[in-house]
């Protein structure tokens, strides 16, 4: 009876705590503590409760343990008998992706042959699960087929940080495909935030991308925002013969691959912001002929930079879709390409290809 009701108490507790004997098999972890790792176990050897991405099969061997900083600190407490604070970096499975995590803990030798393991700073634990929960959730806003009215579509998103601040999106309207992409300010948490803005606030029942854009620019000045905050959007509807293109503030042309060449376009006008009082949108209209392929990206590609400082630029986008036959192939040589020039991608690389 008092063992049920203290294991209660403890299971209640805010500080999240885990009990483990010298092999490291946890004997009780509270729920604190279950809430803060990925894993659905309750039972087995530690590296298993938290989910550990380097060997937790052989979590408590000599093999399996080697350098690992909380095996370490369960060790030198039961090898000390003494109260033991550490530090911990660790690699922990979170669904299908690996993440990292660092957390503080206390390890207290309680007798028995067990330690008590304190998680001191679960804030930090929890926003690091809370991110991968966001990514997960971000990833979910992405496009999911490769058709959209009777076009056939590819798309590359490459976030540069966990959670990103482009948006690539494809629909389909009374058969005709759309196409948009958007760029907001900032990285991480915050352009996360602007860019699920985006996907709720943009006017799929539009006619046209300009309207699309004059919607989604009130209601982001309905936010009120400061002028720190924006976003830039290149929006395309593809019909039988045309397509008609619209832009707020995006600096990177459309480009429009036919039998003669590549056409490279820009709009004049501003991005989605609180800049101006009445700023102005319109469309415009590109012909186009079966076979033809058009791209949308965002500044990540071309503002790409090497360890030389060097721009990727629209050039060698350029070369790449002179030498593409469809849009899957084009966006697949444009990653190849970028992965090349650049070992680590230092913005959010965002592309959209329609076979026309």
């Amino acid at each position: 009876m008092t063992e049920k009701y203290l294991r209660r108490i403890i299971d209640n507790v805010k500080t999240a705590v885990v009990v483990v004997d010298q092999n490291l098999k946890v004997a009780f972890c509270n729920r604190a503590f279950r809430n803060l790792f990925p894993s659905s176990a309750v039972r087995g050897k530690l590296g298993t409760i938290i989910s550990c991405a380097e060997n937790a099969a052989k979590c408590g061997d000599d093999d399996g343990c080697r350098g690992c900083a909380l095996a370490g600190a369960f060790e030198d407490a039961f090898l000390s008998n003494k109260e033991v604070s550490r530090r911990i970096f660790q690699r922990v499975n979170a669904g299908d992706s690996v993440r990292d995590v660092s957390y503080s803990i206390t390890v207290t030798p309680i007798g028995g042959g067990y330690c008590m393991g304190a998680v001191d700073d679960a804030f930090e634990l929890e926003i690091a699960r809370e991110l991968q929960t966001a990514k997960n959730i971000q990833q979910k806003l992405l496009p999911a087929g490769k058709w959209a009215g009777s076009k056939k579509y590819s798309y590359m998103y490459i976030p540069c940080r966990d959670i990103g601040g482009d948006l690539p999106d494809v629909y389909e309207r009374n058969g005709e495909a759309f196409g948009v992409i958007a760029d907001v300010s900032g990285k991480g948490i915050s352009a996360g935030m602007l860019t699920a803005f985006v996907k709720a606030a943009y006017d799929k029942e539009a006619e046209t991308p300009s309207e699309a854009i004059i919607s989604l620019s009130k209601k982001f000045r309905a936010l009120n925002l400061d002028e720190r905050n924006y976003i830039t959007v290149a929006a395309v509807k593809i019909d039988d013969e045309n397509v008609t293109y619209s832009m707020a503030g995006h600096n990177v042309p459309l480009l429009l691959k036919t039998g003669s060449g590549i056409t490279r376009v820009m709009l004049n006008s501003p991005p989605v912001s609180t800049w101006f009082d009445t700023p102005a949108y319109f469309d415009d209209t590109l012909p186009y002929k079966k076979g033809d392929i058009l791209v949308l990206l965002t500044d990540g590609v071309t503002e790409c930079k090497n360890e030389r400082g060097e721009m990727f630029g629209v050039e060698k986008v350029v070369r790449t879709l002179s030498t593409a036959r469809t849009a899957d192939e084009f966006i697949k040589s444009l990653e190849h390409n970028l992965r090349s020039f650049c070992a680590n991608l230092n913005d959010d690389i965002t592309a959209i290809a329609f076979d026309l």
